[in-house]
């Protein structure tokens, strides 16, 4: 199964409901920015500010999500059992700039200064989302998989390299 628009929109809703202002991450991300579904999503990355992670778990759990990888403090994934939706939640940090700071394994910090937040559309929906330029760095540093590779042509086609 996969996380389909209405799911977004969903989680989107539950993490404003908590408090949070999340931004979209990951290949929804790329797709806020080409402001349409370009391809399938096993879930939706969603970076919420760290305080609101707690609540946001306890709501999703509330709703029959477990929690299906913790890592934190860098990511918290949970799924759905039934209908297998998934959401992965990176807490960040204010960094006192307009901009935001994630931990990230083995004591990295991952930055998303202002200059890297931008908007989007899911479903003809506004979203807080990363820019082109920060999405394609983070396409980076690992070896990328088959989506990596459709959301780095969905990024060429949007903004000159």
């Amino acid at each position: 199964m996969t996380t389909e628009v209405d799911d977004v929109a969903w989680f989107l809703e539950v993490a404003a409901n908590c408090g949070a202002t999340p931004i979209v991450a990951g290949g929804w991300g790329v797709d806020a920015l080409a402001g349409r579904q370009t391809r399938d999503h096993r879930d939706l990355d969603l970076l919420v500010q760290h305080e609101c992670v707690e609540s946001i778990a306890e709501e999703l759990c509330e709703a029959g999500f477990v929690v299906s990888t913790d890592w934190l403090p860098v990511r918290i994934e949970l799924s759905d059992a039934v209908d297998d939706r998934r959401v992965d939640v990176h807490p960040i940090h204010d960094d006192g700039h307009g901009g935001w700071w994630q931990h990230g394994l083995d004591g990295q910090i991952h930055d998303y200064p202002a200059h890297a937040l931008t908007t989007g559309a899911i479903g003809g929906v506004v979203v807080s989302c990363l820019t082109v330029a920060k999405q394609r760095h983070l396409h980076t540093g690992y070896e990328l998989r088959r989506d990596d590779v459709h959301d780095l042509a969905v990024l060429d086609g949007l903004e000159p390299p």
